[in-house]
C-alpha cells in the first residue's frame, strides 16, 4: 500500500495503518485517556497550547482556502466540545482519532481502506470544483485549496476521501472495518503537547489493542515523500 505526500511543504504527514482491528472493542488506555483529557480541559487551553493552535490553522492556509469558522481544522471542533465536558463516541476507531486530536491539537483523518476499494493514496490540495459528501443529510464540503487525501486508481485518478475538516461518508468507519489508515496533519515542529512521532506512537498501541490479532505500523511523511507498507 502507498501513501504520496504532494500537500505544501510546510505540512508534515504521520501516516497510520492498521489490518484486522475491531471497531467495539472497548480499551481501557482509551476510555481512560479520554477522561484524563476532558477533566484536563475544563480550564481551557493554555498560552503555549492556544499559541499552538494556531500555528497548526496556519498549515491549512493555502492558496483561497481560509481555516476559519466552519471551515477551521476538526481539531478545534473537537477542543470545544471538550472544554465543554462533552465528547462524541462514535467507536474505537473513530475514538481513538478524537481523542489523540484533542490530545495533541492536530487534526486527525480515518477510514476504511477497503471501503476506499484503492491501495495507493495522495495527500494534496483540492482542486476547483472539487467536493465530496460528509454526512448522513447529503452536506458537502468544498475543497478548493484544503488539504485533501485521495484513493489512487491504477489509471492515476484522485478521488478526495478526507481531509482536516470533514472526512467524507464514502470511506467512514464502521462496526465492520477490518483495514484501517489514519492521516495525523501536523507543522513542521512539534508542539508543546505531544510530538508527531508520539502521536502515532499511542495510535498504534491503542489500534493494537482491538484485537488479537490487529497490527499497526505508522510512518512520517514530508513533502514531496512517499512510503509503501
Amino acid at each position: 500500500m502507498i501513501f504520496k505526500h504532494d500537500g505544501p511543504p510546510k505540512l508534515r504527514l504521520g501516516i497510520v495503518l492498521a489490518h484486522e482491528v475491531d471497531a467495539t472493542t472497548l480499551i481501557p488506555e482509551l476510555i481512560d485517556g479520554i477522561f484524563h483529557r476532558l477533566s484536563g480541559l475544563q480550564a481551557c487551553l493554555g498560552p503555549l497550547e492556544d499559541g499552538f493552535r494556531a500555528v497548526v490553522r496556519d498549515v491549512f492556509r493555502n492558496g483561497s482556502y481560509k481555516p476559519a469558522g466552519r471551515a477551521k481544522p476538526a481539531s478545534e471542533y473537537l477542543l470545544r466540545t471538550a472544554i465543554e465536558g462533552e465528547f462524541p463516541r462514535i467507536n474505537t476507531l473513530v475514538d481513538c482519532c478524537n481523542m489523540l486530536s484533542i490530545q495533541s491539537l492536530l487534526p486527525i483523518s480515518i477510514w476504511d481502506v477497503d471501503s476506499s476499494g484503492a491501495d495507493s493514496f495522495e495527500f494534496r490540495l483540492g482542486g476547483q470544483s472539487e467536493s465530496y459528501v460528509f454526512n448522513h443529510a447529503g452536506h458537502s464540503i468544498d475543497l478548493e485549496d484544503l488539504i485533501v487525501g485521495c484513493s489512487v486508481e491504477p489509471n492515476g485518478i484522485s478521488t478526495p476521501i478526507v481531509n482536516p475538516v470533514k472526512d467524507s461518508m464514502g470511506t467512514k468507519t464502521s462496526s465492520s472495518t477490518l483495514t484501517v489508515a489514519a492521516a495525523v496533519y501536523a507543522p513542521l515542529d512539534d508542539g508543546p503537547v505531544a510530538s508527531l512521532v508520539e502521536v502515532c506512537e499511542s495510535f498504534v498501541r491503542i489500534l493494537g489493542q482491538s484485537s488479537g490479532s490487529a497490527k499497526a505500523v505508522f510512518r512520517i511523511l514530508k513533502a514531496g515523500e512517499q512510503t509503501k507498507f
